[in-house]
């Protein structure tokens, strides 16, 4: 009893609460007493959502068992046409209707889903309909490169120019958009105190199948139809798919379907699935006054001075914030550089103005000079298939970023005798 009265007076004594018979505290009890009870949640088997209800004849090709005999599950339904057409974009709802819209037949359409086999995944590698090719990472590990054979690359084509392409993205995105570059990515960053660039690890693998359904889902399409698209620009690898040198960790970020790196709807569902994390850090910046942009898997702050002191708080919530939307940050490419030294942002130096590193500049003038006066077979190290055409484009790179040092190193190339 007197530890009750001890708690309650030490409740007055702090505010938390109002004395007995106070009008503050009647009103509480008339609060208490009017507030509505929930009602417990009770599961009615018969009530379904729009989304998977069950009807008694079947709605469409290669549609699934119901929960009871004699019944199949409609998951056509749900679809937002308004939204649709609020972006342009083709309809349809079921697979038979996005067959007709890729002028194949529904069975070659299952076909290239790989919807017929137990696992959903191809029993070798002759039978996938990728081509695999393993890379080298600069920082060490492997990339897999997954090139889409002509069947379902043509799909894929289809689905990028005819949907993705129409759903608008974000503005601080700046990788694969039309009339976006590595220069607009760099432009924000110019004259800035600090620099900091954060790298996404494996950044197409960690994309997975549901992600790619709920994308398709939010542009409008009925969950039937999300379901196939997430098939067709996604990749399951095949079960006997050879390990690099040996190493079966490198693996690991492909077992689980995901976008492919080398299909052409790759970077656009990228894009749309990283459209959260952009809305996330680019407010997340502007609260630190600082800038926001992204291109692929390079993320790139910069702010005045008052960003670095807070560097020792901004870096963990940022990091915080990206494993929150379910990416991973290379901590090893992580990098922090201050005015006094070279800025660059996907290789676009941004201390004073949008500029070509002068080391790369250099390099490429002798690479051009030495064409000149030894011939060009002798500066084709990598064995090149055309390398006049690799030339012309990194002159053209230096030229948008620098066109009185690019129009220097044109005059160079003009000289060389092909």
């Amino acid at each position: 009893m007197l530890r009750r009265l001890f708690a309650f007076l030490r409740r007055i004594l702090t505010g938390k609460t109002a004395a007995p018979g106070s009008p503050s505290r009647r009103r509480e009890r008339r609060t208490r007493r009017s507030r509505p009870k929930l009602q417990p949640l009770r599961y009615r088997p018969a009530e379904l959502p729009a989304c998977d209800r069950e009807v008694g004849e079947k709605p469409y090709s290669f549609a699934r068992f119901g929960s009871r005999p004699g019944t199949w599950r409609d998951l056509s339904t749900d679809g937002n046409d308004a939204l649709l057409a609020r972006f342009q974009l083709p309809v349809f709802h079921t697979p038979d209707e996005l067959a007709n819209w890729l002028q194949i037949p529904v069975g070659q359409l299952a076909w290239l889903t790989k919807h017929c086999t137990a696992s959903r995944r191809a029993e070798n590698a002759a039978h996938a309909h990728y081509h695999y090719r393993w890379l080298r990472k600069r920082g060490g590990g492997r990339r897999l490169i997954e090139v889409p054979k002509p069947r379902i690359k043509a799909a894929q084509q289809r689905i990028l120019a005819e949907i993705l392409w129409k759903i608008p993205p974000h503005a601080a995105v700046h990788g694969f958009i039309r009339g976006r570059s590595i220069v607009t990515n760099a432009a924000p960053h110019v004259g800035r105190r600090v620099v900091i660039r954060l790298d996404l690890e494996n950044f197409y693998a960690n994309v997975g199948f549901s992600r790619v359904t709920a994308i398709f889902r939010r542009i409008g399409y009925s969950r039937e139809a999300a379901l196939w698209l997430a098939r067709l620009t996604t990749s399951s690898l095949p079960m006997n798919l050879p390990f690099p040198d040996g190493d079966a960790y490198a693996l690991a970020p492909y077992i689980r379907r995901h976008l492919p790196q080398g299909a052409a709807t790759s970077p656009a569902l990228a894009n749309l699935a990283a459209h959260s994390l952009d809305v996330r850090l680019a407010g997340f910046a502007k609260s630190f006054g600082a800038n926001y942009t992204r291109y692929a898997d390079d993320l790139t702050f910069s702010g005045p001075e008052s960003l670095i002191r807070a560097l020792p708080t901004f870096l963990p919530l940022a990091t915080k914030i990206i494993r929150g939307e379910r990416f991973a940050v290379n901590i090893r490419k992580r990098r922090v550089v201050r005015d006094n030294q070279c800025q660059r942002v996907t290789g676009v130096v941004v201390n004073g103005k949008v500029n070509v590193a002068r080391k790369d500049f250099d390099r490429l003038k002798a690479i051009l000079t030495n064409c000149l006066r030894h011939g060009p077979q002798s500066q084709n190290r990598d064995q090149r298939d055309d390398f006049a055409a690799h030339l012309r484009g990194r002159i053209a790179h230096v030229c948008q970023l620098n066109p009185r040092r690019g129009e220097k190193l044109r005059r160079l190339f003009e000289q060389i005798r092909w």
